[in-house]
This record gives structure tokens, sequence and C-alpha cells, in this order.
């Protein structure tokens, strides 16, 4: 058990940082690189905005499933994660991904229509695929973590 608490508190201090340098992206880095752009690239200017609102949007669901995970990370030192409370926060994780993939499926497509090279397109359905993976993966270990809720709160009423 002690490592698992080592393990805990290990992964929370990683995703606290990460949730730092990804609030840099957000404020930062992103708008700052498609200001850059636009400027390098006048006829592409138009995409400055539509750009920086879509990355700076999937940045944020990034950072909804760092949340989701600290407090799911919170429930297992309590030991309460077999409970409705962490049913609610691995939704969150779900529903994050999703909205991410809804909008990385549309810029995937506006990309894959106006590509003049194959790369990008393939790169990016690549990482269409891995949003996926773990889209579905999450929504079997939501199924998994209900099971087992259900088996606790049966087991606990029995004892």
């Amino acid at each position: 058990m002690v490592a698992t608490h080592r393990a805990v508190a290990a992964l929370r201090v990683f995703l606290v940082l990460m949730f730092g340098v990804l609030v840099l992206f957000q404020v930062m880095s992103l708008p700052g690189q498609f200001r850059y752009m636009a400027e390098q690239s006048p006829d592409k200017a138009y995409l400055r905005w539509p750009l920086t609102a879509v990355s700076i949007f999937l940045v944020l669901c990034v950072q909804v499933v760092i949340v989701a995970i600290l407090k799911l990370l919170t429930l297992v030192k309590k030991d309460r994660i077999f409970s409705e409370a962490s049913l609610r926060w691995v939704d969150a994780i779900v529903w994050a991904i999703a909205a991410a993939w809804v909008v990385f499926g549309c810029l995937f497509l506006y990309v894959g229509f106006n590509a003049d090279d194959p790369g990008v397109p393939l790169v990016m359905f690549l990482m269409a695929i891995g949003i996926t993976v773990v889209g579905l993966l999450m929504v079997v270990m939501r199924a998994l973590l209900r099971q087992a809720t259900t088996l606790r709160t049966d087991m606990e009423s029995v004892i």
C-alpha cells in the first residue's frame, strides 16, 4: 500500500505540473504561434483565430481530463474509488474525450480536404485513432468501475 501512496503522490505532482504547462500553452504559446504564422503567411491569416480557438479548446479538454484524474486520485487515497462519485469523474473524462474527438474530427476533415501533401492528414488520422482508442478504453473502464462498485456495494450490504 505504501507503493500505491507514493505512486499517487508522484502522479499528482506530474499532473499538476502538466496542467500548469498547458495553461502556459493556452495563454502564451498557442496564440503567439498562430499570430506568428499569420504574419509569415498573410494568405492564410484568416485561419489565425479559428486555429487558436480550436487548439485552446483541445487543450481545455486535456485539462478537464487532468482535473478528473486528480479527483479520482483523491478518491483512491480515501479508499472511495468504488463509489458513485467516481463514476461522475469518469463520465467527465469520457465527455471531454468525446468533445475533443468531434472537434479534432472536424479539423481532420478540413485539413484532409485542403491538404496538398498526404503527410499531415496521415498523422492527424493516427491521432484521431489514438483519441478514439483512449475514448473507447475509458468507456470500457467505466463499465468495469460500475461493476466493481456494484459488487462492493453488494458485499458491504452482506457484511
